[in-house]
């Protein structure tokens, strides 16, 4: 059984698709996903641009509520939340939208307490966002975004990379011959980047 830890950043389309492809790779493959927070608020905050188009911040309320549901009920309850959030919020259509009702639900459909989304206007979780961003960052390092996933082998080697960035999700041994390839190559000594066609639209469902 592999490892793999995921570091992600919840308002990410491309990294939602990702994910989705892990979860794929993981019904074909013998991977164990382990769930984290990475913030792009973090990563861009000492940087002169805004790349991510965010002045006020927005982008903090999401992971600081991810960082609260990891710090009280895990990573596994973290998977299940991402999952009930990026459903609503990573559809592609019009309704993919934001409201009052939006992280409320998700938290229900991933049976934990509405409560944990008082922690979007609150500074209580920021350390454990930057903790947990630095531990991500530090696999591969800051030239790099969302998401980032380190897969332990049996052995307890760690193999460590940023990506794959996809724009549709792989399906059953499709999503298994991406992850063999993804491994086969950021294992390779010395390998640190490879790229294919300019992004197209992500397909987020």
């Amino acid at each position: 059984m592999l490892i793999a830890n995921f570091w992600f950043d919840p308002s990410c389309p491309y990294t939602w698709i990702t994910s989705r492809w892990l979860l794929e790779a993981a019904r074909v493959r013998p991977i164990e996903i382990r769930w984290h927070v990475l913030s792009l608020s973090v990563l861009n905050e000492d940087r002169d641009d805004d790349p991510e188009g965010d002045p006020e911040g927005y982008l903090w309320l999401p992971v600081r509520i991810c960082a609260a549901v990891a710090a009280g009920h895990g990573q596994e309850a973290l998977g299940r939340f991402y999952t009930a959030l990026g459903t609503r919020t990573q559809r592609g259509d019009e309704e993919a939208a934001w409201d009052e009702d939006t992280v409320p639900a998700a938290l229900t459909e991933a049976g934990l307490p509405v409560e944990l989304a008082d922690a979007a206007t609150t500074e209580d979780y920021d350390a454990a966002v930057r903790a947990s961003h630095e531990e991500g960052i530090a696999k591969v390092g800051t030239h790099v975004g969302t998401p980032i996933i380190a897969v332990t082998d049996e052995n307890g080697t760690e193999t460590a990379f940023f990506g794959p960035v996809i724009s549709r999700i792989p399906r059953g041994e499709e999503a298994g011959r991406l992850w063999d390839g993804t491994l086969l190559v950021a294992a390779v000594e010395g390998f640190h980047e490879l790229k294919g066609r300019p992004h197209a639209a992500p397909v987020t469902y």
